[in-house]
């Protein structure tokens, strides 16, 4: 899109009775502010409505139906859990919306159990469609004789041993039921008398497959249905009177005051194993449960039976539905995507740090261009560079099987000093951080835990090299992980970079992050949380207004995951009564309502919800036409700009802000996989009048990267020699 073409899509000014009449709004009242888990649990509504969209590949409605059961794990972890722990302190303050939080769980409780609904309605729905094509997913009672037999075999050699049930009685207290597990609760009798009694039988999930494949055909079915049918071996000569299946999610919210720490991986240790004793937040069981074994049930987890307990149709803890979208089946998939490699890094020059001091700069688009050609090669090449001499980098997760790992080992092993903030506070990552942070540290690897107080949330490597004219630095900074996994599934943005100023403000970044000290900090480019970002681009966005009051026009284009922050959201407010056009691409939470008249009629408001998670962030500013572009690691959140080490950078090169801009045009023209948020918080997904492009954002980045490999230089080349081979 040209700029006059952008310009075009810029609403009028407000007419001055209009603006007289914005300046009415109170911008403290709650009214114009939206709850961030409500909107947060709209996003899953979206997530959701990707399962039932049969535009998708049935496989992949299977993966997004998982998705959403994942997601409500962590919601009630997280966010119930927390608005818990402030009802337990008597906690009566209202949030900026206008709500307690006891108020916020009853509204969310009545979201999700409409979510479960829908959820149930679609999981039929897709079992008949996989049925058709192949993969079938039932219960044993439908089995045949021959495949309960199968079962059965399976059940004796890999389930059978790794059972235990547990009574309950006077001598055998109610057993402590982990996080998240799947449980058979078992009534059971001798036979000829009255007394029962009960067991728990923890379904072994994370050792055993949680949909068995019975035979050579795609037919599965769930392995606690294949325990329940098995159960005269665990309770031989017993009467099974009846068999229900249950699950509890714990708070995930256990952290401690890191400040009073003498220790604070201990510390983190500590929170890990509080959190597995944690309070329970939500009870789940199937409808047929009787009413007196879940009263039991609620009175023994000490939950309220009446507000923590859902009612669970099909299958219970979809997450587990993931074994069944990652089947080989192509033709139930979205068409193949292989990472193409950047085609800036395909020079003659083998060396990537010739490379970068060639071009400056290199924009990274994941995962549409390659982690491990990129990322992954830059570490790489510099643990084995001889004229390198120092690493340091910022880990918040990383993979199971990490090459960065290796490579940073490989550094240390060469002789490079290596320096690494590992961040042991990452949500449901402090285990594999701990012991990542424990392994560096016995190969002679600097570690430390960032700033006392605030979460580590930057993604940065930073590279010291001796080149032939003295020390040079190079860096990579990224809104996204350093995880080859979520690499090639979120859609995040990286710079590659040996701007000398980036590069001195990374070198104060790190002194900071290594000693905690914030004395004299001085950035020139970077801005960093928590102690510029959030200033900034308060200021940008007064700016915006101004210049839109001396006759420019004004527009603010802001790509993130949430936006909460409420001293953010008042100043788009205001620049948006001031006339400036603001095109917010957010994902999931937004407090701002859009379309409001005399107040936010210049906002619109989207979510692009498909095949990749959107994981980037992008701040622009028309600024008068002296244009600015930055990513950034953080989202425009209260926790991420005021309490994480965060950081933005400028992305000054013309040829990359035409690629972010490319980027942005292409999503605020999605009609395919974006919804545009309604004043009133709902979403409407746009879709493709006649003679537009149907196509998804998605589907619009991987043909562009292609093109880019495609036509640059080398392959062109090759191009060329391939078919002069060939006559």
């Amino acid at each position: 899109m040209s700029r006059d073409e952008q310009q075009n899509l810029i609403p009028q000014q407000p007419t001055q009775a209009k603006q007289q009449t914005a300046t009415t709004f109170d911008l403290k009242s709650s009214e114009w502010f939206l709850n961030r888990e409500l909107t947060w649990l709209e996003f899953n509504r979206r997530v959701l409505h990707e399962g039932q969209d049969s535009r998708n590949p049935l496989l992949e409605r299977v993966f997004f139906l998982s998705v959403v059961g994942s997601n409500l794990d962590e919601f009630f972890m997280k966010r119930i859990g927390g608005l818990k722990q402030l009802v337990g302190a008597g906690v009566k303050k209202l949030s900026v919306d206008g709500r307690t939080p006891q108020e916020q769980i009853d509204e969310c409780h009545i979201v999700v159990q409409d979510i479960l609904k829908q959820n149930q309605i679609l999981e039929m729905e897709l079992k008949k469609l996989l049925a058709q094509a192949g993969i079938i997913l039932i219960g044993y009672a439908q089995l045949t004789k021959t495949q309960k037999t199968f079962a059965n075999n399976y059940f004796s050699d890999n389930v059978y041993p790794l059972l235990t049930p547990q009574g309950t009685d006077p001598a055998h207290p109610f057993p402590f039921i982990s996080n998240l597990s799947l449980n058979l609760l078992v009534k059971v009798s001798y036979p000829n008398t009255d007394h029962a009694y009960l067991n728990r039988i923890k379904v072994p999930v994370d050792s055993a497959q949680r949909f068995i494949k019975i035979g050579e055909e795609d037919l599965y079915v769930p392995l606690e249905d294949v325990i329940a049918n098995n159960l005269d071996l665990l309770f031989p000569g017993m009467v099974i009177e009846s068999c229900d299946f249950f699950r509890v999610t714990r708070n995930a919210i256990t952290e401690r005051d890191q400040e009073q720490a003498n220790d604070l991986l201990s510390m983190i240790e500590s929170a890990l194993r509080d959190r597995k004793f944690a309070e329970i937040v939500r009870l789940e069981v199937n409808p047929n449960m009787s009413a007196p074994l879940r009263g039991m049930l609620a009175a023994e987890l000490n939950i309220d039976e009446d507000k923590d307990v859902f009612e669970v149709e099909g299958i219970m803890a979809k997450r587990h539905l993931i074994q069944i979208a990652q089947l080989d089946r192509q033709d139930l998939h979205f068409l193949l995507h292989q990472p193409v490699d950047h085609p800036e890094l395909l020079g003659e020059d083998p060396n990537i740090f010739h490379i970068i001091r060639e071009k400056g700069s290199i924009l990274l688009q994941h995962p549409y261009e390659s982690f491990d050609t990129s990322v992954e090669r830059f570490i790489k090449e510099a643990s084995q560079d001889p004229k390198v001499l120092a690493v340091k980098m910022t880990l918040y997760r990383t993979a199971e099987q990490s090459r960065v790992i290796q490579f940073l080992i490989d550094a240390a092993q060469n002789g490079k000093q290596v320096a690494v903030v590992v961040e042991l506070k990452a949500r449901f990552d402090e285990s594999a951080n701990i012991r990542w942070a424990r392994f560096l540290e016995e190969v002679g690897i600097h570690v430390t835990y960032g700033v006392v107080g605030l979460k580590t949330h930057s993604k940065v490597i930073f590279v010291v090299r001796k080149d032939f004219d003295g020390l040079h630095r190079y860096a990579h900074i990224g809104t996204g992980n350093y995880h080859a996994g979520t690499a090639r599934g979120y859609s995040d943005l990286g710079l590659f970079t040996c701007d000398a100023v980036i590069g001195s403000d990374l070198t104060e970044l790190f002194n900071y992050l290594t000693t905690g000290y914030t004395v004299a900090r001085k950035y020139k480019k970077l801005l960093p949380c928590p102690t510029i970002l959030k200033k900034k681009l308060m200021e940008k966005i007064c700016r915006e207004a101004k210049l839109q009051a001396e006759g420019e026009e004004g527009l603010i284009q802001l790509k993130t995951n949430a936006l909460e922050d409420k001293d953010i959201t008042r100043a788009l407010y205001k620049a948006s009564q001031a006339g400036v056009h603001i095109d917010l691409i957010i994902r999931d939470s937004c407090r701002l309502r859009p379309g409001i008249s005399g107040l936010s009629e210049n906002v619109r408001v989207i979510s692009i919800v498909g095949r990749f998670l959107e994981h980037s962030r992008i701040f622009y500013f028309r600024n008068g036409g002296n244009e600015e572009y930055f990513i950034s690691s953080a989202d425009l959140m209260k926790r991420n700009l005021e309490s994480r080490v965060e950081v933005c950078t400028p992305v000054e090169s013309p040829r990359l802000q035409a690629l972010l801009r490319e980027m942005l045009d292409i999503q605020l023209n999605d009609r395919h996989s974006c919804w545009q948020m309604q004043s009133d918080g709902s979403y409407i997904q746009l879709q493709a009048k006649e003679g537009e492009d149907a196509r998804s954002s998605f589907e619009h980045l991987i043909i562009n990267a292609e093109k880019r490999l495609k036509t640059t230089p080398q392959m062109v080349m090759k191009k060329g020699k391939a078919k002069f081979k060939k006559k």
